[in-house]
């Protein structure tokens, strides 16, 4: 056989050896071994991330420095903290000296050590509890574990004796007021297995006081987190209600503000067709025109057209959807002070006695004084019938050369018991402010002694007002 033949002979069976199959028995071991070598991977991964993500809770405090109930209105309640925290160190301190030294037969120096150490911590306990926690837990544990090296135990309780359950009792209060809900779950498993651990130390001795420190730390942090928890929960409830509220109150002025710009549209708009109407006729009126002037006209035609392009585009996007499914823009023209006796006579008709004072001096006023003026006593007489029904009220609109006043009061209801609205949406005082605002007026509004109400807007003119002949109020 030549060595060419000898090498194929040679590497056959290698190749028609075939890997064994999963289900084999050669190949079950091999499977198990690497699927409980991966389980046991995993195992150790979780309890890794489980110790780290305790030990953050453990070393992490919220809220470090700030006194417990510090946020509270009345005074007594920020102090109560520092009072219970000082009457409980002063009772426990000497109580825990006394007790290791004359029940558990320790000296004087180690008992004094143990008890400064288990109960003076409680005064840090008010703003820092997670580091009180930490200064009595392990105060605690070295107490714990000198008793259990102790010789005899002459029957007093094991591990804990009263006064430091009392003390560990008092700190998970703290605890439970001031930390998260993880924090106070790791803190109740850390306390549960040391009681365990010394448990087993002497299992012959105590009368179950481990499983007392246990559930009453349980119970307590419960409870108080749970008291913590509903009140954080309130405060983000109020918290969001103030929000909404101011939220309430800038869609209300934007609303407010949106409705006077319609309303103005319509002043606007026929000042500016006007324009237009004079500027297009002047070269068939005005005879002789220059072609200059002439082309001028039809400048200031143009201008004045696309002007009020711009202000229906810009009425367009104020327009709320609500208007629009309610009909669309409004066809009537804007009122003004020659319709207030109208609104005075359908005030009187719904019950309210109305006496409306108008000076004769009343000349003509701008569009938009008129219109803020109408609209002013409009929401006053409409706050009384709402507020007030049945209230005598004056009102009395007085011009001069400078400006307009315009006076609304109204006595208290004859029926304070029955009014016909107790809240309203906001609109009429903001819509009040935004008017006097836009003609850069003043007014003033608010309760009388007696009960009844005052609106005093003052409105200045641009250009002194016109006398027109007197007229009968």
């Amino acid at each position: 056989m030549t060595p060419r033949r000898a090498r194929a002979a040679y590497a056959e069976p290698a190749m028609s050896t075939s890997p064994p199959s999963p289900g084999s028995p050669g190949s079950a071991p091999t499977g198990s071994r690497a699927e409980r070598a991966d389980g046991r991977a995993r195992a150790v991964r979780a309890a890794r991330q489980a110790l780290r993500a305790l030990a953050t809770d453990l070393t992490t405090p919220t809220r470090p420095g700030e006194p417990l109930l510090g946020t509270s209105a009345r005074r007594w309640l920020r102090w109560l903290p520092y009072v219970v925290a000082c009457v409980f160190t002063a009772v426990l301190l000497p109580v825990s000296i006394l007790v290791l030294a004359n029940n558990y037969g320790l000296n004087g120096g180690l008992s004094g050590a143990l008890a400064v150490a288990q109960t003076v911590p409680l005064l840090l306990a008010v703003s820092r509890p997670l580091h009180a926690w930490w200064a009595i837990f392990a105060a605690d544990l070295a107490g714990a574990l000198v008793l259990s090296v102790s010789a005899t135990l002459p029957g007093p309780p094991y591990p804990w004796p009263p006064q430091t359950i009392i003390s560990y009792l008092l700190l998970m209060v703290a605890l439970g007021l001031r930390e998260r809900r993880r924090t106070l779950v790791a803190v109740w498993l850390a306390t549960g297995a040391a009681c365990l651990v010394f448990a087993s130390l002497r299992p012959g001795d105590g009368d179950g006081t481990w499983v007392l420190m246990f559930v009453l730390s349980g119970a307590i942090l419960l409870v108080t987190g749970a008291l913590r928890e509903r009140g954080e929960a309130r405060r983000e409830l109020a918290a969001q209600a103030t929000i909404s509220e101011a939220e309430r109150a800038r869609r209300t002025l934007l609303e407010e503000r949106a409705r006077i710009a319609r309303e103005l549209h319509d002043v606007v708009a026929h000042h500016m067709s006007v324009i237009t109407v004079q500027a297009d006729s002047a070269p068939y009126r005005l005879q002789g025109l220059p072609p200059e002037a002439a082309e001028e006209f039809g400048t200031i035609a143009a201008t004045a057209r696309e002007s009020l392009a711009e202000m229906r585009r810009l009425l367009g996007v104020l327009r709320s959807e609500e208007s629009e499914r309610q009909g669309g823009p409004e066809k009537a023209p804007q009122p003004g002070l020659d319709q207030l006796t109208r609104l005075v006579e359908g005030t009187v008709r719904a019950g309210v006695p109305v006496e409306l004072t108008l000076s004769r001096a009343l000349g003509e006023l701008p569009p938009a004084v008129g219109l803020s003026a109408y609209r002013i006593v409009q929401e006053a007489l409409a706050n009384v019938v709402r507020h007030a029904p049945g209230a005598r009220t004056q009102v009395s609109v007085t011009p001069d050369r400078t400006g307009l006043t315009v006076l609304v009061v109204n006595g208290p209801s004859p029926r304070p018991a029955e009014p016909l609205e107790t809240t309203g949406t906001g609109h009429g005082l903001v819509g009040m402010r935004e008017r006097v605002r836009l003609l850069g007026g003043t007014l003033d509004t608010g309760p009388l002694a007696d009960g009844g109400y005052r609106v005093a807007a003052r409105l200045p003119l641009t250009e002194p007002l016109t006398e027109k002949d007197p007229t009968p109020a």
